[in-house]
């Protein structure tokens, strides 16, 4: 490497007033620096243009014109110069004029030095001066050096340029066509750099999100501002998911720089470093806004062609209660002296109305607007107490098999809901054995399960533990096309006048009420598996109440003078149960309202049950009415009862209570022994 020439180790003085260039000149001549002064402005142009290291110059003379060729001088230095100025200024009380800081800034690298200054201070400048100017120097020989080196390579790269241009020319022919394919389908290519930011996008991304041209510079967090708050958990739900599996898959809302409100599908892929670490993730973005819409729609329309069927079901069953009952009690009332003919009518209008309360209580089931009474138990002791009526429902030409899981996890469900769920499942998959060939088998299994959130992803629960139980069958099994709909209101497989279609639309509303979900699965030729999933319970499993009947329960009247507050909106129902009320010698205070019934509880007269109908206008119903009445007299009684819940959770909150609630429609004994059991006791 070669070295600076002598004149290029010198500093050039230039102090044309009075002793300064011959006293700093000693001063560093004493130091061992080789120093030169210049008369003028123009000797220190000649001094710079032949070489030097540094320059020391004093203040004063920087104010003539002929600085300007100084600064002409500075302006023309290679990249590599950064010239180095030793500035002596005089001491000033004051600021510097602004025309002074001008100067100095012009000059650069400048040490300011004020007078008066010692020796070893003036010395100590100019040998760091030139010290900074020959690493300057140094950086020149190191360029020199490169631009050899960057000649050999343009050379030695001519021909590599060569290649490289025909495999670009194909890689950007390519990449035209994949951006092309990606346009006409519709869809934007996207890249983001993890560990420098960086992002790289297609036109078209830019445009999704409202923005005409370049948008602004993209990441995870500038795209997650895009996202609707509704949607913004699910979006960072996805990116966390796909730091794990290595896979982006999101579907959600933004909102784009215009305020519009778009549906956007956002795929992609990580791409990890020689660690493990995520480097980068690429993948394409799609608009799906008019997808969207057309899948609404359809949905709408499908849900408007399932609302037909179900109101056409209804009304089907319906009328042909209804014409048991109408045509009973025409013929009744047309000859009441028939007693026995009279009995025998009555006998099939109340059997075809017990028909139409089941058939509510089916599509209430479907709805979860029926009335519940959870419990916190293990459901395996409800499969055994149960195995014989489901024995007896099989019936003996078929195998019903137990498989329950000893270690199972207690759930929290309503007993009565569960049971007939259960049945549901074996008389069906009792119908779907009959006629078969082969050994007929129902086997019912239960056992504990942990869902991941890709099990649950489109069931509308929570990842957890659940209890799963099942009902396998040796059926022909159920054909795809039909598989999806069999949760269907009025939708069923079997034969006319052999099902109503409520039957798995049952079983479905229950399981959703209780937390989990209903799945089924089923090859022609090999059977059906249908799986009820509820939620682990984190209460303790507590001693099951049997949901048998309640017959055994003596009949109770009225005491003397015990009075029932009975709070009814439908005057017919109203009369209907005053009348059973007062048939059991209660005496019965009535009110259409809760604001009725507070100002019968607030009075004095004798109130010892409360009978609220749950479902009530006027801002109160059933249930907090009770509330109130406990409140306002401690002790009474309180017997509710509904044929419908208006709020989902409203069945829930009363069961988890130690209200009771008689369904309607019910009969003056169901009314009898339902407060037998309020009160306690009592003679009959």
């Amino acid at each position: 490497m070669s070295v600076p020439g002598a004149g290029e180790g010198r500093v050039l003085i230039l102090a044309p007033r009075g002793r300064d260039a011959s006293v700093t000149g000693q001063v560093l001549s004493a130091s061992g620096i080789h120093a030169e002064a210049c008369p003028d402005m123009a000797a220190l142009l000649d001094g710079l243009a032949a070489g030097a290291g540094a320059a020391l110059v004093t203040e004063e003379a920087l104010g003539d014109d002929a600085t300007e060729g100084l600064f002409a001088w500075l302006d023309g230095q290679p990249p590599w110069s950064d010239f180095p100025f030793i500035v002596l200024a005089t001491r000033q009380a004051g600021r510097r004029s602004e025309r002074a800081s001008r100067l100095l800034a012009r000059l650069g690298n400048v040490v300011l030095l004020e007078r008066p200054v010692n020796a070893e201070t003036l010395a100590s400048a100019a040998a760091s001066a030139l010290r900074a100017r020959r690493r300057q120097y140094q950086t020149r020989e190191h360029l020199l050096e490169r631009e050899r080196v960057q000649e050999q390579l343009r050379l030695a790269n001519e021909d590599l340029e060569r290649r490289v241009s025909e495999r670009t020319r194909e890689v950007e022919a390519a990449h035209e066509t994949l951006a092309f394919a990606l346009d006409a389908a519709g869809m934007a290519s996207w890249d983001l750099d993890y560990a420098t930011g960086a992002s790289r996008r297609s036109p078209r991304y830019d445009a999704v999100f409202g923005y005409e041209g370049d948008g602004p510079r993209w990441n995870r967090q500038v795209l997650l501002d895009h996202v609707v708050e509704e949607d913004r958990g699910i979006a960072e739900q996805a990116f966390a998911t796909a730091l794990e599996t290595g896979a982006l898959d999101l579907e959600c809302r933004i909102r784009r720089a215009d305020g519009q409100v778009r549906w956007i599908s956002l795929q992609g892929r990580i791409k990890y470093d020689a660690a493990g670490t995520p480097a980068r993730i690429a993948g394409i973005l799609m608009d799906r806004t008019e997808q969207r819409l057309t899948e609404e729609a359809l949905r709408q329309a499908q849900k408007m062609e399932a609302i037909g069927q179900l109101t056409g079901g209804v009304a089907h069953d319906f009328n042909n209660l209804l014409t048991v009952i109408v045509g009973g009690l025409d013929m009744m009332l047309r000859r009441p002296e028939q007693v026995d003919r009279v009995k025998r009518l009555a006998e099939a209008a109340m059997g075809a109305a017990r028909r139409g309360e089941q058939l509510t209580q089916q599509l209430l089931a479907f709805s979860r607007r029926q009335m519940l009474r959870p419990q916190t138990l293990n459901p395996n002791r409800l499969l055994l107490d149960f195995k014989p009526l489901a024995e007896r429902a099989a019936g003996g030409a078929v195998e019903l098999a137990f498989d329950l899981d000893p270690a199972l996890d207690p759930i929290r469900i309503d007993p009565a809901q569960f049971e007939a769920a259960v049945l549901n499942l074996v008389v069906n998959a009792r119908d779907a054995m009959e006629g078969g060939e082969g050994h007929a088998r129902i086997a019912v299994s239960s056992r504990n399960v942990h869902l991941g959130t890709r099990a649950v992803a489109d069931r509308g629960v929570p990842p957890g533990p659940y209890v799963v139980v099942s009902v396998t069958d040796t059926g022909s099994g159920i054909p795809p096309d039909k598989l999806q709909r069999v949760f269907e209101p009025f939708f069923t497989t079997k034969e006319v006048g052999k099902g109503t279609g409520l039957g798995l639309s049952q079983v479905y509303g229950f399981t959703r009420s209780a937390g989990g979900f209903a799945r089924i699965d089923s090859e022609l030729g090999k059977g059906t598996t249908v799986s009820l999933y509820f939620p682990r319970s984190t209460d303790p499993a507590g001693e099951e109440v049997g949901t048998g009947p309640v017959a055994s329960i003596p009949l109770r009247r009225a005491g003397e003078g015990e009075t029932v507050l009975l709070v009814e909106d439908d005057e017919q129902v109203l009369a209907m149960a005053t009348e059973s009320l007062e048939e059991l010698r209660y005496r019965v205070v009535v009110a259409r309202n809760a604001a009725e019934a507070l100002e019968h509880l607030t009075g004095v007269e004798r109130i010892d049950i409360l009978f609220s109908d749950v479902v009530m206008p006027g801002g109160m119903n059933g249930s907090q009415l009770a509330v109130e009445a406990q409140r306002l007299r401690p002790g009474i009684k309180v017997l509710l009862t509904s044929g419908y819940v208006a709020n989902l959770d409203e069945g829930q909150v009363i069961g988890k209570g130690e209200l009771l609630v008689l369904t309607k429609p019910y009969r003056r004994d169901e009314l009898a022994r339902s407060l037998r059991l309020v009160l306690g006791g009592g003679g009959g």
